[in-house]
């Protein structure tokens, strides 16, 4: 994948790098990409807490629960893996 950028965010892209905070251009924009990737998740999380607040009360079963503890770990399992 190519990225053109005009003079001036490559200007700013180079400064980054220059920080010593990343160690090339492919570096930082995958960094800016999680971090965006993070933020929607965040904001998704955020509207489904929203909408179960404003939704029904109602009991959680046993079989809810599981349900949960079962894709949480799924979660942590899949965060646990290394990104390339």
């Amino acid at each position: 994948m190519n990225i053109s950028l005009p003079e001036p965010l490559k200007r700013f892209v180079d400064k980054q790098i220059a920080s010593g905070r990343y160690s090339s251009a492919s570096e930082y924009i995958r960094e800016l990409i999680r971090e965006d990737e993070k933020r929607r998740a965040e904001d998704r999380l955020e509207a489904l807490l929203l909408e179960g607040l404003e939704g029904e009360e109602s009991e959680l079963t046993r079989d809810d629960w599981a349900a949960i503890r079962s894709d949480a770990r799924a979660r942590l399992a899949a965060n646990k893996k290394p990104r390339g």
